[in-house]
């Protein structure tokens, strides 16, 4: 067990790993050592980024908690938290189920874990990220959340009616991504046409893309989950 170090795991879709990455750099700016994803969890913190899409990543997610419960039995581990989307749906549920877990948070307020640690959250570094992907591209997330009530689909329930982010906070991040060599964007969201909806009253995807296009050094593009119908 590592002193000062925290293994943070992240299951589920690329959305939740720019959440952990977000948390990752809170973190080092509150002077922990951070791992992600790591073959062989050593830290004496873990915080699992769980996801509560299916079954099977439902079940994964809980085996990934039970299996950190267990180490923390065994005194291989001081603090566990648990966090995103199925600690979202099943927040009551699975604090009364697994108490051996130290906090469960939603998917939006995982910045309080910073508090029960005792630290920080820095709103100047609410854009920065450690990035976990290679150096060359980054996952760019501009919307939460969906409008559609597809019979199917529990992301409403999970993470409720679509909320874009400001185009000048995106682009802003853009930038800063760039800054630090960042060539290939991959912009995600639930709903990608429904982007600006909300804030503008129009679609607003095609300005964002040509405006991230025009700043420099930004080469490639990528838009993923866009509905067919828009």
């Amino acid at each position: 067990m590592r002193k000062n170090t925290i293994d943070v795991i992240t299951l589920g879709c690329s959305k939740n790993l720019v959440d952990s990455e977000k948390l990752m750099r809170q973190l080092e700016a509150n002077g922990y050592k951070v791992t992600h994803d790591t073959d062989r969890p050593q830290g004496e913190i873990a915080v699992i980024n769980t996801c509560g899409f299916i079954g099977d990543a439902k079940e994964e997610s809980i085996n990934m908690i039970l299996e950190f419960c267990q180490a923390k039995e065994e005194g291989r581990l001081k603090k566990l938290f648990v966090m995103g989307c199925l600690s979202e749906r099943y927040l009551k549920e699975l604090g009364e189920e697994i108490p051996q877990v130290d906090k469960f948070y939603g998917k939006f307020d995982w910045n309080e874990l910073l508090t029960d640690l005792g630290k920080a959250y820095y709103q100047e570094l609410s854009l920065e990220r450690e990035l976990t992907t290679p150096s060359h591209y980054a996952y760019l997330k501009i919307s939460e959340g969906c409008d559609r009530r597809c019979s199917y689909c529990a992301i409403p329930i999970i993470t409720g009616k679509h909320v874009s982010r400001p185009i000048e906070d995106i682009l802003d991040e853009v930038r800063m991504l760039v800054s630090r060599g960042v060539k290939e964007f991959q912009v995600i969201a639930q709903e990608l046409t429904y982007y600006g909806l909300d804030l503008y009253h129009r679609q607003m995807l095609p300005e964002l893309i040509e405006r991230m296009a025009d700043i420099p050094s930004v080469e490639w593009i990528r838009l993923h989950y866009a509905y067919p119908a828009n």
